[in-house]
């Protein structure tokens, strides 16, 4: 978008967090803060981003990266302040400046939207983003003049009882044209009892510049919370998650039970698509159409195609084909493919393995560091035996394979197309296609040994 330039402040310390992560860097529906507030500029197109950091500056632009300009407010003197440090990124542009905050996640692109919009339309000077409030105590009100624009912007502990029975409140966002806020932002003082500079006294300085200060109301004023403590966070989560499972809903997935699921912001799911209870979906999960996930489906950072049934399992940094079957129970963990129409079924754990299409592996086994070919079957209890205690080895079954129950494949090794390996079997050396191997001691049955063994007194 061009001539929009936005400064998000993201210098504050957070002690209220309570905690060793920087405040704008804990999540909400598996992002950090500020990310949310980044990516939805980045989806307005505005371009010309600089955030302000202070505490935590490098973790931020390790999290933000090169997306966006940062300004260092090495001491944090206040809002002005933090704006003051951003003039040199601001300097000689033309057009608007959005201010917005790192802590303030859940501002949709729509309202930021219609604020700019409204901005431009009324060609102000600038214009705050208010809302309403049932309780506003605690916040600065909006005091506005007989044609609505605002006069100035008083905070709690100096408004009159008048002026506290106000209940539109400042949201600290903003539209500015840029011009004017270079040349107010230079005129702040500190002269209040905290020796801060507050950027509300850009409203009082245009005021008396005589340049027009409008406001413009939130139709949800929840979106424009911030995030000061942990009770706090838990809100903006509860409210992200709503809005993540309608948008969902309203583009044709079927949720069961909204308030026991949990999908993440960047989580895209496909039409017809049925989540159970109790399913987390995070990362970057992109789920097919018509797929099943659930009851109690785990997923983080897996490509899910159409038709696939997933239920009572956790799936990690994987890829699932097509109409494939896993759990209940299983375990996929990172760098598994498993192809189309295969079987993953309970109590099987997968571990970067690549599992052919149409092969089972239905129970109580385990496939790591292993290439299974097409249409095998995998029986109950088989072990690929892929680690000597100082390197992992790899395991390749060929294709239509079948691999009896309790068979351990000792690594490296592999088994060719076609072939069979007998159940009981510990399979140490290569197996030629077509062939049965078979890797076990003889029976041998002592006659009459039970006898000689101590036994238990029978009660």
């Amino acid at each position: 978008m061009s001539n929009i330039h936005a400064v998000v402040l993201a210098a504050g310390q957070g002690t209220r967090m309570k905690s060793k992560l920087y405040k704008v860097l804990h999540p909400v529906c598996g992002k950090p803060m500020v990310q949310h507030v980044v990516d939805t500029l980045a989806d307005m197109q505005v371009k010309d981003v600089v955030v302000v950091v202070g505490h935590g500056a490098d973790a931020v632009k390790e999290t933000l990266g090169d997306s966006v300009s940062y300004a260092l407010q090495a001491e944090q003197l206040g809002t002005a302040h933090a704006v003051q440090q951003a003039i040199p990124f601001l300097t000689g542009k033309t057009g608007t400046t959005l201010l917005l905050y790192g802590d303030v996640p859940l501002l949709s692109k729509e309202t930021l939207q219609e604020l700019l919009d409204f901005h431009l339309e009324q060609q102000a000077a600038a214009t705050v983003l208010t809302a309403v409030l049932p309780d506003p105590t605690g916040y600065g009100r909006i005091v506005r003049n007989e044609s609505g624009e605002v006069v100035r912007i008083v905070e709690q502990k100096d408004a009159s009882p008048e002026e506290r029975a106000i209940r539109e409140i400042n949201t600290g966002i903003y539209c500015y044209n840029n011009e004017q806020l270079l040349k107010a932002i230079g005129q702040v003082k500190n002269e209040n009892a905290q020796k801060e500079y507050y950027v509300t006294d850009c409203v009082e300085i245009l005021r008396q510049a005589g340049q027009k200060v409008l406001a413009f109301e939130a139709v949800d004023p929840d979106e424009t919370m911030g995030v000061n403590d942990r009770v706090q966070l838990s809100f903006a989560e509860a409210y992200m998650r709503r809005r993540i499972n309608e948008h969902h809903m309203r583009n044709g997935v079927t949720i069961i039970d909204p308030s026991s699921t949990y999908i993440e912001a960047d989580v895209v799911i496909g039409q017809d698509t049925v989540i159970q209870p109790g399913t987390h979906l995070r990362g970057k999960s992109v789920i097919g159409q018509d797929v099943v996930l659930g009851p109690q489906a785990d997923l983080t950072n897996v490509q899910v195609g159409a038709g696939v049934s997933i239920a009572y399992s956790v799936l990690v940094d994987s890829v699932v084909e097509n109409d494939v079957n896993v759990g209940p129970f299983a375990y996929v963990r990172p760098q598994s493919h498993i192809g189309a129409g295969a079987k993953i079924g309970d109590f099987v754990e997968l571990k970067n393995a690549k599992i052919g299409k149409g092969s089972k592996v239905p129970h109580l086994s385990y496939v790591g560091d292993a290439e299974i070919g097409d249409n095998v079957n995998i029986g109950c209890g088989s072990i690929t035996v892929n680690y000597d205690g100082e390197k992992k080895h790899k395991t390749i079954v060929g294709d239509n394979a079948f691999i009896g129950c309790n068979t351990n494949l000792v690594a490296p090794v592999k088994v060719g197309d076609n072939a069979y390996v007998a159940a009981g079997s510990t399979i140490n050396q290569d197996v030629p296609e077509d062939a049965l191997a078979i890797a076990r001691e003889r029976q041998t049955n002592k006659l009459g040994y039970a006898a000689k063994m101590p036994r238990k007194a029978k009660k």
